[in-house]
């Protein structure tokens, strides 16, 4: 009985642990918004980089509350990793996945969860 409840309670602890890294360290995920994303959805995230000026439909403003509180981290890991055509959206927006890796899309996923908390 004792080895049952330890084999449970280190599940439920490992279960955490992996939510936790499958959230994403917002921080990590910075570098890689910076590098990748900012050029087209603006460092502070609300559409408006320099590379996304003249794209129609413009870059998606991740600042969008509503945006934020309807949209899933999967759906957000799966535009990143697969790019618009995968979710039924602009093919101008690019797949990440070979450039970057699982761990590092779900920086940037959320990175771009702290920029929804930022905006005003």
């Amino acid at each position: 009985m004792n080895r049952v409840l330890a084999f449970v309670s280190g599940a439920v602890l490992l279960g955490s642990s992996a939510t936790a890294l499958a959230a994403g360290d917002a921080a990590a995920g910075k570098a890689k918004y910076d590098l990748f994303c900012s050029t087209c959805h603006g460092m502070t995230g609300q559409g408006d980089g320099p590379g996304g000026a003249a794209l129609n439909p413009k870059p998606r403003n991740y600042a969008d509350k509503e945006w934020q509180k309807t949209t899933k981290d999967a759906d957000i890991f799966k535009v990143i990793k697969e790019g618009g055509p995968a979710v039924g959206k602009s093919p101008l927006m690019a797949a990440w996945g070979a450039a970057l890796s699982d761990a590092d899309i779900h920086n940037v996923v959320a990175y771009i969860r702290e920029l929804g908390k930022a905006a005003k």
